[in-house]
């Protein structure tokens, strides 16, 4: 299962490694060898990001109306795309395995993950909205409401996430909007696992992690052994894991022109450059 879920992550570029020399510009204004978009697993980058534009206008439209149509959408795409299906099958699988009331999800793309499963398993789903805010839908989604109409007491969440990095996100929005409704969380599951402490800091909150893949070796040995990367990429990927700060720094070194090249590309690239110099990454 491990090595199907890796193979589509890279298949669908959903983690997607840089040419040895052209990195990737964090928001952090550090540079990195990869980039991650779990919910490119859907199918591809266009087909995530109109989703993602969807997910946007539904909510601005009606966040109780939001749930069915997404849904909707979603039960399409997993009936045409192959990876979107595995995924899925592979999460309601997994989810089987738990003792929960109902599934939740965290706004946006965690609703890639958590709303067919919980379909798949006739449990409801409770949508948490960036501000807090939730809606409650039953097990088909034909009824949602907000979460404050419905007694949740004494309930048990599953939490279903896209990515856990340091689990912020849990932490500022996800965990109390399901503590405020008098439910309790003991599990998540995520797709990914950068390995940023975030098993540590769910633990610090009684919630305990399962996630299909990390940002570690592991990955990458099986992203080379099945020719999704080369070597070169691999060498850079296994320096930047063992010591990111080190990783920028020799690339820099090695490059000596690259920071004034892209503050002349001017856009984002000058942007992120820019944030280096101010962060002292890098030198103008």
């Amino acid at each position: 299962m491990a090595n199907q879920v890796i193979e589509a992550l890279f298949k669908t570029n959903a983690v997607r490694v840089a040419p040895e020399d052209t990195p990737f510009w964090y928001t952090s204004g550090t540079l990195g060898p990869f980039y991650i978009n779990t919910h490119f697993i859907i199918k591809d980058e266009d087909t995530a990001n109109d989703f993602l534009k969807k997910i946007e206008t539904y909510i601005a439209e009606d966040k109780v109306t939001m749930p069915k149509k997404l849904f909707l959408d979603f039960m399409d795409i997993y009936q045409k795309s192959e990876t979107f299906k595995m995924i899925t099958d592979f999460l309601t699988a997994k989810l089987s395995e738990y003792d929960f009331d109902y599934i939740s999800g965290g706004e946006r793309r965690d609703f890639f993950f958590s709303m067919l499963p919980a379909y798949f398993l006739a449990k409801p789903h409770l949508t948490i909205f960036k501000d807090g805010s939730s809606v409650y839908s039953t097990e088909n989604f034909e009824i949602t409401v907000p979460s404050s109409e419905v007694d949740l007491k004494g309930k048990k969440a599953l939490h279903v996430a896209d990515l856990i990095t340091e689990a912020s996100s849990y932490i500022r929005a996800w965990i109390p909007a399901i503590k405020e409704l008098g439910s309790t969380i003991t599990d998540t599951v995520a797709i990914i696992d950068r390995h940023q402490n975030g098993e540590a800091n769910l633990k610090a909150e009684g919630v305990n992690m399962f996630t299909f893949a990390g940002i570690d070796k592991a990955l990458f040995d099986e992203a080379l052994s099945n020719g999704a990367i080369n070597q070169a990429q691999y060498d850079l990927t296994m320096k930047f894991l063992e010591n990111p700060s080190e990783y920028m720094q020799d690339f820099l070194k090695n490059h000596p022109t690259f920071i004034k090249d892209q503050i002349a590309m001017g856009g984002k690239a000058e942007q992120r450059a820019r944030l280096a110099i101010e962060k002292g990454f890098a030198k103008e």
